[in-house]
């Protein structure tokens, strides 16, 4: 897609049967981060209303609830409501990208058929969301790390923090799988002398896998957690006339295998 993020325009489809209330003040703030939300929908049972949290922060967010009875004890017809109503919104051409929120894998298919059209699909969800729907779409989110990351507090308290790892790192086996991730992922892109854009190996990282987040191993930005591994070399570098700096990185295996 052409469109740089700042213009993206997004329909965010909301799945109510499998997410609460209190994650949609963190979940709007993210998604601004990747363009406009330009439609915004969530689907359920109005009449059966159990979270009595919905009203307050649909009108917080200007979110439109649209009803979908629940025709028949075990089925779910508020996926077959999203799935038809994301169908007509893209043939109306209208929007950019989507935002699927929802944990759950019957949207996998969806989630692929819309980018086969090119649009861009960020899907968000709770850590328990199957593998397959993860991977169907181009970046995936947790939510539970959007609501961690905001009861820490305002956005400055968390920029203190943001060098520091989580006071309970995730089990070593998954930290290697991490830095494995890195690794490999700055050398392909790298160029001659082993160096990498950081901006590219972060593009390529959500590309291989795209649940993948610094925040999930406890930091704010992805050069804080690629310094904090001490598996590379970083350097500062001018990128454009304008005096623009980007980070570059290098794999130390590569520098000392250099000498």
């Amino acid at each position: 897609m052409q469109t740089n993020d700042k213009e993206r325009r997004l329909a965010v489809l909301i799945d109510s049967d499998n997410v609460s209330s209190k994650y949609v003040g963190a979940m709007m703030e993210e998604i601004a981060r990747y363009g406009t939300p330009t439609i915004k929908r969530i689907y359920g049972d109005w009449t059966a209303l159990r979270d009595k949290g919905w009203k307050k922060v649909l009108l917080e967010n200007a979110i439109s609830p649209m009803q979908q009875y629940s025709y028949t004890t075990g089925k779910n017809s508020t996926d077959s409501a999203m799935i038809i109503d994301a169908m007509d919104i893209l043939y109306s051409d209208k929007v950019d990208g989507f935002c699927i929120v929802s944990s759950d894998s019957d949207f996998t298919r969806l989630a692929t058929r819309l980018r086969e059209a090119g649009v861009t699909v960020i899907g968000i969800g709770e850590k328990k969301t199957p593998p397959s729907f993860i991977a169907a779409c181009e970046k995936f989110i947790f939510l539970e790390i959007l609501v961690e990351a905001k009861e820490k507090g305002e956005h400055a308290e968390r920029l203190k923090t943001a060098e520091k790892p989580a006071e309970k790192p995730r089990v070593q086996g998954t930290n290697i799988q991490m830095q494995n991730l890195l690794v490999t992922s700055v050398n392909d892109v790298a160029n001659e002398e082993g160096w990498a854009s950081l901006s590219e190996v972060g593009q390529l990282i959500i590309r291989k896998q795209p649940s993948f987040d610094s925040r999930n191993y406890g930091y704010v930005k992805l050069s804080s957690l690629v310094k904090s591994t001490g598996l590379f070399e970083t350097e500062m570098r001018e990128t454009s006339a304008s005096g623009g700096k980007q980070l570059f990185v290098r794999d130390k295996n590569f520098s000392q295998n250099e000498k």
